[in-house]
């Protein structure tokens, strides 16, 4: 498994989206937190072409997930340790904002979806958002049957993976946006790459 490398910058701005949500989200769960950064991170690609983190997820049973992101959420925060602190409540990790929320890394219309997606899943479960990410159709669902898991998830065989899931197939229908967002993510690959 290639370990991944972050730009200060895709920390800060993971680590000010985290404080945005656990600030208008009350009692934010590492589970309802990692579901939603992935739907911020789908609906940006669905919406915009674009990856919002730039984070790689893989199908899991409860997935999808960050496994970096799980990582960091499931025992004393280092790449967050300045944005987040973890609270362990019954059975549960409660996730709540360590400083105030700076809109430095987000464009208006990043700051827009942040809104939106806050607003309309601020009263769902973990479970609710379950059930939305592995909804027919979505890239989880699609990638999980495609490689033959979906089986193995119902059964109990298996929880997770390393299968990423590809969010260009969300652009499949749409050649344009296809085409924007491969030269985006080849773009913060070069970036990266000059930088380490």
């Amino acid at each position: 498994m290639k370990q991944e490398v972050y730009t200060k910058a895709q920390i800060d701005k993971l680590g000010n989206a985290i404080v945005f949500l656990a600030g208008k989200i009350p009692s934010m769960t590492k589970t309802k937190l990692l579901k939603l950064i992935y739907i911020i991170e789908e609906l940006s690609v669905r919406k915009y072409g674009v990856p919002f983190f730039d984070l790689k997820f893989d199908v899991w049973k409860l997935g999808p997930v960050s496994r970096d992101l799980f990582v960091e959420l499931s025992s004393e925060p280092v790449l967050l340790a300045e944005y987040i602190i973890r609270e362990e409540a019954t059975d549960t990790t409660v996730i709540k904002p360590k400083q105030q929320f700076s809109d430095d890394e987000f464009n208006d219309t990043e700051i827009k979806l942040l809104e939106e997606i806050a607003e309309k899943f601020r009263h769902s479960s973990a479970n609710d958002l379950v059930l939305f990410t592995h909804r027919k159709h979505s890239p989880w669902y699609l990638t999980a049957q495609r490689n033959g898991l979906l089986e193995y998830f119902e059964s109990g065989q298996m929880n997770a993976t390393d299968v990423e899931i590809d969010l260009s197939q969300l652009l499949e229908d749409q050649p344009e946006k296809l085409l924007f967002y491969k030269d985006h993510k080849e773009f913060i690959q070069q970036s990266k790459r000059l930088k380490s």
